[in-house]
């Protein structure tokens, strides 16, 4: 949101300057995110003067040229070259001194230089209007008043405003202080608690007047329940055109651009009381009637953008008696709206049902002004007044008159509610004991009003406009923010409260996985759950059917929740490859949700997502690609980690992995993973080939176990290594084989390895061969050649029996 500081002090007498102006709003909770410069011309017409032109004679090199001699008010004239048809002795004209900036059409900024023009030096440029941006004239020089002094700087004589732009990242609590007025009220509290006088300057509306009843406009609301209040009033024999420039510099402040002088008024009172205002065309509203209603779903109606919108049968629209005007609080109709040629107007003021606006807005992809306040809550008591304000102003801009009574439909009205705050609490919470009478002084300032008050609390009357304000921590809120965070005093005792986390449970289980991870190498990413349905329709592990959808998505691409890790693991790696940044290992702890028949279900997961390099090469070593087998080690290291064993391993078969494995404990799977296949990672816009590992984290925490571990010392004696080259079929894997001789020679044999496959010529089809390295050890003595030849012969004869083996 942004704020106009010259328009925050219309309202309020602020004792300083815009930077402590932004320390004190963001000490309120109205963070300043950046205070910026504007000038209501670009670049505040600084370096510009007035000049005097003395002579002005002929070129001697150019027809069109002109050489003149210039006071500025320095004492020596300066020599301008100028090519304007209208230059001539005597004339006040506005001069560019040497290095000053100007900007062309397009806003790119040039520089006036000394220089020389068909031989004649020039010391600067008279300009014109379009040169100075106040205006489009270049048919010659701008010619100044007479009686204006050499030198006197331009911005002055024009009145150029030059203001400050509060930048604050407003939370969306604050519908209260989505305003100039609302900003203002809270900086009146601050100040009071400081000390400091403040009072507002409230705009009177003692001037308005129905000036006669010739055009009334009937008003019908047939649910109070979607707008509780609507106000409305005619004014006739307007004239529309450009608004005055103090209009339009208070909107140029903000970043709007101004249109005519009735829309902008509308714009101009919304940002400075939070009220929205609608404009209605008179002449086009048919049987002078308007009416507030639902219409039927499917009803097409084409709003101010030329688009062509289905209705929703909940969407509260404006009608005449004929067809619907606009959609109400979000957004005008094409055929409705203020034109060149209109001459008499309905102006709407209206509090509508914030979620039926925020309903309406969302399920259009609307997103205005007026619906950003109207379904955050805007003050239900100001529209009259508001409605007030702007005939007055319409008046003065555009003239006319007011040509009805004031509309006001507002059968019940919306209450102040009441709050009871103890005192106990409040200190309690804020961890200081503030004084009751200052906690009364900030409340009253914030005008809650003090409706009783005892030894232990007080009772308050809170007003409508601060919805986000309802319980007593609500209160305690709003007392801190004015008292101030920073003046909370720390004490010297420190408080800590020590929580007993069990070695298996999850917070736990997952920390020490996530470092090992990350001393790896991996970075953590955490992934929207909210994902598109087009996922559904690309892997058959994925059922359309199981959705758990939106009832009300922020968009199509984020309307589902997530029943895989897979698509938003591959989105994060497409993003970073099209950045660059390819080689990539990422992990997440995150959660799937499936909607099964007759139930629903929330899973927790470990996702490993590894493409690119392994290692970097370097002058030394060449580049080391991530493969597979690297996968396989990472997943086998975080079993291990996690102390899972007694799992089989088996191939997996489905439409995600070109080739997979799954580990699987009592009959259950504990992690699936391999290689993405191409047809998914293409689809994503993923050209490298990328492993995947789905852990089922809810099934590995329900089975790791916790056992007390005993540390020994590193073997006095050498381990033994022993190989045997076998000739195998092809369907023998290595976790066979190493499973096998580990539970053959449980008590020496340290581990089995796998050094050399060879498949093709000179081997039988569907044989391959396996070089396997064993590392046999006796931690007590040193085993002899006979012990080990014995273990040999044992796995000799279990692989020849159960797998088939030859020694080669």
């Amino acid at each position: 949101m942004t704020i106009s500081y010259n328009w925050l002090k219309q309202f309020i007498n602020l004792p300083w300057g815009a930077e402590e102006t932004g320390e004190l709003l963001t000490d309120l909770g109205l963070e300043v995110e950046g205070i910026e410069d504007f000038s209501s011309v670009k670049g505040g017409l600084e370096g510009i003067v007035v000049g005097h032109v003395l002579e002005c004679e002929q070129h001697t090199n150019a027809d069109r040229l002109k050489v003149t001699k210039v006071d500025i008010g320095t004492g020596v004239p300066l020599q301008i070259v100028c090519g304007a048809p209208n230059v001539a002795v005597g004339q006040k004209v506005p001069v560019a001194t040497v290095g000053t900036t100007l900007y062309d059409a397009e806003g790119k900024p040039w520089q006036i230089n000394k220089g020389k023009i068909r031989g004649e030096v020039s010391e600067g440029m008279i300009c014109a209007e379009d040169e100075l941006g106040l205006g489009e004239s270049h048919d010659g020089i701008m010619v100044l008043g007479a009686k204006l002094k050499p030198g006197t700087a331009l911005a002055k004589v024009l009145e150029i405003e030059n203001d400050k732009i509060f930048e604050i990242g407003l939370t969306p609590n604050r519908a209260d202080a989505m305003s100039h007025w609302g900003v203002a009220r809270d900086l009146k509290a601050g100040l009071l608690h400081k000390g400091i006088s403040a009072k507002l300057n409230t705009p009177s509306t003692s001037s308005f007047r129905v000036d006669n009843r010739t055009l009334k406009i009937g008003v019908k609301v047939d649910d109070s329940s979607l707008a509780p209040r609507y106000c409305g009033i005619t004014i006739s024999n307007i004239k529309v055109g450009a608004s005055p420039a103090w209009l339009q510099n208070r909107l140029k402040s903000i970043g709007l651009s101004p249109v005519n002088n009735i829309v902008d008024v509308t714009n101009f009172v919304l940002h400075e009381f939070g009220q929205p205002l609608h404009a209605f065309d008179a002449a086009k509203i048919a049987g002078n009637t308007v009416n507030v209603k639902t219409l039927t779903a499917g009803t097409k109606f084409i709003t101010l953008d030329g688009i062509e919108r289905e209705l929703h049968e909940e969407d509260l629209m404006i009608c005449d008696g004929e067809k619907p005007m606009c959609i109400a609080g979000v957004f005008g109709g094409i055929s409705s709206g203020v034109t060149e040629n209109t001459s008499s107007i309905f102006l709407e003021s209206a509090y509508f049902n914030p979620v039926n606006i925020r309903k309406t807005a969302k399920r259009h992809g609307l997103s205005t002004d007026a619906s950003f306040r109207f379904e955050r809550g805007i003050d239900p008591n100001i529209a009259d007044y508001a409605l007030r304000y702007a005939a007055i102003l319409i008046l003065q801009v555009a003239g006319g008159e007011i040509t009805s009574d004031l509309i006001d439909i507002y059968p019940k009205k919306i209450e102040d509610h009441q709050v009871f705050l103890n005192f106990e609490k409040a200190n309690k919470l804020i961890g200081e004991d503030i004084p009751k009478e200052t906690i009364k002084e900030i409340l009253t300032s914030l005008e809650m009003k003090i409706t009783n008050i005892t030894e232990t609390g007080l009772g308050m009357t809170i007003p409508a406009y601060r919805n986000d304000v309802t319980r007593d921590v609500d209160v305690i809120e709003e007392i801190l923010r004015v008292y101030g965070y920073n003046n909370i005093k720390f004490t010297q005792k420190l408080n800590a409260s020590i929580s007993t986390i069990l070695p298996g449970e999850d917070y736990a289980v997952q920390n020490k996985i996530a470092s090992q991870l990350t001393a790896i190498g991996f970075h953590e990413m955490m992934n929207n759950s909210l994902t598109s349905p087009k996922y559904s329709t690309m892997s058959d592990t994925i059922k359309e059917n199981y959705n758990v959808s939106m009832l009300n998505p922020l968009s199509q691409d984020l309307s589902v929740m997530r029943q895989s890790m897979l698509f938003s693991g591959l989105e994060a790696i497409e993003y970073n490859s099209n950045r660059k940044n390819s080689d990539l290992k990422f992990f997440e702890f995150g959660k799937t949700y499936h909607n099964f028949p007759g139930s629903r279900a929330e899973t927790k997961h470990l996702s490993l997502f590894i493409t690119g390099l392994k290692a970097e090469g370097n002058w030394a070593t060449p580049d080391t690609k991530s493969n597979f087998f690297f996968g396989k080690g990472t997943v086998l290291a975080v079993v291990e980690r996690l102390g899972l064993k007694g799992y089989t391993e088996e191939t997996t078969k489905n439409d995600v992995f070109s080739e997979g494995i799954a580990f699987k404990r009592n009959k259950e799977i504990i992690v699936e993973f391999g290689i993405v296949k191409k047809k998914i990672t293409n689809e994503l816009g993923v050209d490298a080939e990328v492993f995947y590992a789905d852990f089922n984290w809810d099934l590995v925490l329900k089975q790791i176990q916790v056992n007390d571990f005993k540390l020994k010392p590193i073997a006095k004696f050498q381990a033994a290594q022993r190989d045997f080259a076998l000739l195998l079929d092809n369907s023998v894997s290595f976790g066979d084989l190493q499973q096998a001789a580990l539970e053959t020679e449980k008590k020496f044999l340290k581990a089995v390895t796998l050094f050399d496959v060879y498949m093709g010529k000179n081997l039988p089809d569907g044989k391959k061969s396996y070089a396997l390295s064993f590392t046999i050890l006796d931690e007590e003595k040193t085993l002899t050649d006979k012990q080990i030849d014995k273990i040999m012969g044992k796995l000799q004869q279990k692989f020849e029996n159960e797998f088939g083996a030859v020694l080669r």
